[in-house]
């Protein structure tokens, strides 16, 4: 499992980033808190508070080629 912080703060950030995450073969979680939800769920998403920054749990540990895709979004 690869672990990043990410920040989607806009409608259109969420949209984007909602849109890279559907073509991902495996499981991508975005942990808020105490609640995790799917990465692959724009209304799933769109519940959380997205003023803060967000943990993404990718249930993968080969996907480098996904992380430069996000890359815009993830918070060092």
């Amino acid at each position: 499992m690869t672990i990043k912080k990410i920040r989607i703060d806009t409608i259109s950030s969420v949209k984007k980033f909602c849109s890279i995450v559907i073509g991902c073969s495996y499981d991508v979680d975005i942990v808020s808190g105490r609640y995790a939800i799917d990465a692959k769920s724009i209304m799933g998403i769109f519940s959380l508070d997205l003023s803060h920054d967000l943990e993404l749990r990718i249930h993968s540990d080969n996907c480098g080629e996904f992380l430069d895709e996000i890359k815009e979004f993830i918070v060092e």
